[in-house]
């Protein structure tokens, strides 16, 4: 076959690439549109999400591999990583890089619902700081920022202890993690009909059932200030107890034996050798697991949203951003929520980026 020939032929495989690129492009720009549209009935959207997230990414990448292959060998092995890189990059540039320098630029100016940003400075975190609401939602974040990440580490990794010493110890594991199958929201209404308290007639919620069958009154858990907030880190504590106690699982089967031998020949007992022989070795993967949880509570929203909607004294910094800026239309202040939260959370992600780079 001539130069000429091979040549017409890659060049006819370059165009029918693009082409296909093309339309694949086109195709999604179309179920977006068609996935936003109020009117389509919900199960077609999932149908077409499916297809169009899995079928389609799958095909753009087949495409732009085959483009790829298409060109000389130098440039073929300088672009192919940015084939399988570059959408990535883009989603997230488009949702993650460019929402977050709009709601940073949002937070300086004073937006409201159908208007247009106006007076630029930084009166939406003077007021934030000034707000009364603010410092009880300050409170609470840090309620939950001191005893959802105890118990739940505390509590997971007592039970990865003693499990790793009985016979049905993945049954028990399986038992434990099982709430971490559940979402925050399905949790959370599980968790409202164990608080529930009905107005008039029999106490179906769990708590108030058991009280009243041992003679007692009926109680309004999620009003009763200032335990409420505590009847809702439960919940967390209660998701997240199983995710601490798998990864410190694995930590402390890490622990070689012939250190806890050691410990237990130089007359050391199980409660020493648990504090000062298990605790040092795995306390890499305790700060890992705690920071983790830490992230997570920072910005704590589900919970709080589906069990109180922040009344009640219960207000959490993403709730009250959620109410700012969807609810009431004061997308300034709610973007300075935004903000502080960011700001916030971003050190200990960073934290836990560089171990897990070290490691």
């Amino acid at each position: 076959m001539s130069d000429a020939v091979i040549q017409k032929n890659r060049t006819v495989q370059v165009l029918l690439s693009l082409a296909v690129a093309v339309v694949l492009v086109v195709v999604f720009a179309w179920s977006f549109h068609f996935m936003r549209a109020a009117t389509a009935p919900r199960l077609l959207i999932a149908v077409v999400a499916m297809v169009v997230g899995v079928g389609g990414i799958w095909a753009l990448f087949l495409t732009a591999d085959h483009l790829v292959a298409q060109m000389p060998v130098k440039l073929r092995e300088i672009l192919r990583p940015y084939v399988f890189i570059t959408p990535a990059f883009l989603v997230l540039l488009v949702y993650i890089i460019y929402p977050t320098i709009r709601t940073v630029y949002i937070s300086f100016f004073d937006f409201t619902r159908g208007g247009t940003p106006q007076n630029f400075g930084l009166q939406n975190y003077v007021r934030a700081f000034t707000d009364p609401a603010l410092l009880i939602a300050l409170r609470n974040n840090l309620l939950w920022l001191i005893f959802v990440p105890l118990f739940s580490v505390s509590i997971g990794l007592v039970i990865a202890v003693l499990v790793d010493r009985i016979r049905w110890e993945k049954i028990a594991k399986s038992l434990i993690f099982l709430p971490m199958a559940i979402s925050f929201v399905g949790a959370s209404v599980i968790w409202r009909f164990i608080y529930y308290r009905a107005p008039f007639g029999a106490q179906i919620g769990l708590l108030n059932a058991i009280v009243v069958a041992m003679g007692g009154d009926p109680v309004g858990w999620l009003r009763l200030e200032p335990w409420n907030n505590f009847f809702l880190i439960v919940i967390m504590v209660w998701l997240q107890t199983g995710f601490a106690m798998v990864i410190l699982s694995s930590a402390v089967k890490g622990v070689p034996g012939s250190l806890l031998e050691a410990a237990r020949i130089d007359g050391a007992g199980e409660f020493r050798v648990f504090f000062q022989v298990i605790i040092p070795f795995i306390s890499g993967a305790i700060l890992t697991v705690t920071t983790t949880i830490v992230i997570l509570v920072l910005k704590v929203f589900d919970v709080v949203f589906v069990m109180t909607s922040g009344r009640f004294n219960t207000e959490v910094l993403a709730n009250m951003m959620y109410n700012q800026m969807f609810i009431q239309g004061t997308y300034g202040r709610g973007a300075a929520l935004a903000v502080i939260i960011f700001i916030a959370v971003t050190p200990v992600m960073i934290h836990n980026i560089r171990k897990l780079n070290k490691a």
